[in-house]
């Protein structure tokens, strides 16, 4: 009998409890050959056994048995596009996701405190576009019951935890600006695309901007909330930032989103309406991407001020000055709303559970959730 592709720890662990071969066998009900062959990794014992294997040598099976390194299967090597505002450094973790027949990744980032989930990691990068070659654990596991969403919106964590507890979708967030949220998803990059433009002439938001920039795309266009958008302050206000002026105070710094975000356009229509030109704002043309690293510039004092939503604002406890509200939607194309991992997340928004965690954690306007705009 040859060796199996399972290792154990079964004689290293039972010579360091001072139990003999045949003592084992008795506890375990087998025999003692069993138990040395076992040991000598040409025996893989059933379930019973290794359950009584691990209770007497006082260890979980996790413990006694592993697979082989031989056995696991290596990283594939292949090439996918990359979504990301910024281009990704070699060794970036990220997740993938087929769209049809293309395979898409999003580069993930860490926590102070724990490494992220990831499929996988950049291998190379394209200097010419935004592919990149990947070393991936199992592609097969990466095509199963996943959606791509693009967008901004700091809640989209609470929608995305819940529509994989009820459903068993997976969806996959990719950070970006409105504007190249809804590129992607014109590109048949993404699934889903998060947006809030607000058309400057008749305050409506996105449908104005999609039937503009895309005329010939069929999208359909759902709410997912409104929500405030405003100044972002350390508690206390120590600047006593109020009203636009007062970025132009030289003792307020302000740090700004990326173009073609919702953001930096309120900031500009702003800064228009009270006449103050963009070089007069200390901080102006210092970018971050997205609403959460906005509000973490301030909360670290590099900077007093950022223009993003009170959602951002109550998850690092900052205060809040609200200047004008917005409607947020999802973005996505008819032809997708037939899939049934898309069918299972439309269904999750309109449960009042999400509803009412919108509203006490992010502090969102629920009554319009769900509804369907165009």
């Amino acid at each position: 009998m040859g060796k199996t592709n399972v290792a154990n720890r079964v004689e290293q662990l039972r010579k360091l409890r001072g139990i003999g071969a045949s003592d084992l066998a008795r506890r375990v009900k087998v025999s003692r050959q069993t138990i040395y062959a076992i040991e000598a990794g040409t025996y893989v014992p059933n379930t019973e056994v290794a359950l009584n294997l691990a209770r007497e040598l006082e260890v979980t099976v996790d413990d006694l048995f592993s697979l082989n390194a031989t056995a696991l299967k290596s990283p594939e090597a292949f090439p996918a596009e990359v979504l990301s505002a910024t281009t990704p450094a070699k060794g970036q973790p990220v997740r993938i996701c087929q769209i049809g027949s293309r395979w898409v990744s999003v580069p993930v980032s860490a926590t102070p405190y724990y490494m992220p989930e990831a499929d996988g990691i950049v291998k190379s990068v394209s200097k010419k576009d935004s592919r990149a070659d990947l070393l991936v654990f199992s592609k097969e596991e990466a095509s199963q019951k996943r959606l791509v969403m693009a967008g901004c919106d700091p809640a989209g964590s609470l929608l995305s935890h819940m529509v994989e507890k009820h459903s068993g979708v997976e969806i996959v967030s990719a950070a970006a600006s409105s504007k190249l949220a809804l590129s992607w998803l014109q590109e048949g990059k993404v699934h889903i695309a998060g947006s809030h433009l607000e058309d400057p002439k008749t305050g409506e938001f996105n449908v104005p901007y999609l039937r503009s920039e895309f005329p010939d795309e069929e999208f359909q266009v759902v709410t997912f909330a409104r929500w405030e958008e405003g100044f972002v302050v350390a508690p206390g206000n120590p600047k006593g930032v109020h009203k636009t002026e007062d970025l132009t105070r030289r003792n307020v710094r302000l740090v700004n989103r990326e173009p073609g975000s919702g953001s930096r356009a309120l900031l500009d229509k702003l800064l228009t309406q009270a006449g103050i030109p963009r070089e007069k704002v200390h901080g102006y043309n210092r970018e971050v991407l997205g609403h959460l690293a906005a509000a973490y510039t301030v909360l670290v004092g590099d900077a007093d001020v950022c223009v993003a939503t009170r959602s951002a604002a109550q998850t690092f406890a900052l205060d809040f000055v609200p200047l004008h509200s917005a409607r947020y939607d999802l973005v996505m194309r008819k032809r997708t709303t037939e899939l049934p991992s898309v069918k299972a997340f439309l269904d999750v928004l309109q449960r009042a559970t999400l509803r009412r965690k919108l509203e006490v954690l992010a502090g969102y306007d629920t009554s319009q959730t769900g509804t369907l705009v165009a």
